[in-house]
């Protein structure tokens, strides 16, 4: 028995105008609805809508903010940022692009395949050849990444 959340969300704005608890309409839509009933953190949710005046029972529509978005161009932003420096930590990254530390490190991490390596972030997935290349280059520029 499948049950649409907003017939919850009615019953629940309907003892709200009658004045019950949310106590008590946690009780109710258990035992009506058993394991498909709203959370008691939903329906106090609900409640503090209500209270706040709102009247409907209709979800509100999440936009995706851009500081937590998943994008092509958020994507462009962070690429860009690791490639201009590589030893760019995901704080300095976050704030450059300004993205959330989270949405750095996700993509980074699952998007371009990277990985930390001492204090720099590379490719996870290096050939033999691209290896030894990337060990000439920071051997030219004095440093070490074993």
């Amino acid at each position: 028995m499948l049950t649409d959340n907003k017939e919850q969300r009615v019953c629940a704005r309907f003892r709200f105008l009658l004045g019950k608890l949310a106590a008590e309409t946690v009780l109710m839509l258990q035992e009506a609805f058993k394991e498909e009933a709203l959370s008691e953190t939903q329906v106090y949710e609900w409640y503090s809508r209500f209270r706040g005046g709102e009247i409907s029972c209709e979800d509100q529509p999440k936009s995706c903010s851009l500081s937590t978005c998943r994008n092509d161009e958020s994507l462009e932003k962070v690429r860009n940022a690791t490639n201009a420096d590589r030893r760019r930590s995901i704080d300095e990254i976050s704030e450059i692009t300004d993205l959330s530390w989270s949405s750095c490190q996700r993509m980074l991490m699952t998007d371009l395949n990277m990985k930390r390596v001492s204090a720099k972030l590379v490719p996870r997935l290096l050939k033999d050849e691209q290896i030894k290349s990337f060990e000439c280059l920071l051997r030219f520029k004095g440093t070490s990444w074993k």
